[in-house]
């Protein structure tokens, strides 16, 4: 993934665009743009900023929960090496978790030994394959999912719907392929009006 190039590049570029834009309607004047990748790399570690600058010392690495810190977050192998995506944080989505993978009770509070849980957690979804684990995560409303690959995703009856890779582009040789989706609203993806 690349977050310095799109997240820290485009993104911030575009917002700032679009300031440039709206304080030139105001005033009439335009202006010149600074934008640097590296700048917005800070918002992706907001939450290590603001706990290193209030408390005086930063995170180490998988310390926090969002990054390998908490059985709540974490990917999971399944029994075909499939990955299965838990997002439980929530105690209401971890109870749910927990329960519809059969976790033994001693392992459902995690605060206790994270490790242990995580490892508890690891072999039971190792126990079958994703395929398996597929409707029971889907039936069990609990912020768990198997991951899919990127040509299933783009298959995925929710994107096509929506139109997400409908806007193809040519390659030559009279084929194409689907131009890289953006996040617009469906309402402006169409063709402009000369």
């Amino acid at each position: 993934m690349l977050v310095a190039d799109i997240a820290g590049g485009s993104f911030p570029a575009v917002i700032n665009i679009l300031l440039a834009l709206r304080a030139r309607d105001r005033s009439g004047e335009g202006c010149r743009l600074d934008i640097a990748m590296t700048d917005a790399m800070f918002t992706f570690a907001w939450y290590a900023l603001a706990l290193g600058t209030a408390a005086g010392r930063f995170p180490k690495p998988g310390e926090l929960p969002l990054v390998g810190g908490s059985p709540r977050y974490r990917l999971y192998a399944a029994k075909d090496g499939k990955l299965v995506a838990c997002g439980a944080l929530e105690q209401k989505f971890w109870l749910a978790f927990t329960a519809v993978i059969g976790l033994p009770p001693e392992f459902i509070d995690d605060t206790r030994d994270p490790e242990a849980t995580y490892a508890a957690v690891a072999r039971q979804i190792a126990a079958r394959s994703a395929e398996e684990w597929r409707p029971i995560l889907a039936a069990a409303d609990c912020c768990a999912t198997i991951v899919a690959p990127l040509s299933e995703a783009m298959r995925d009856p929710h994107f096509v719907e929506r139109g997400l890779f409908a806007h193809k582009i040519a390659v030559g040789s009279g084929k194409s392929i689907p131009a890289l989706p953006l996040p617009i609203a469906p309402q402006f993806r169409g063709k402009t009006k000369d």
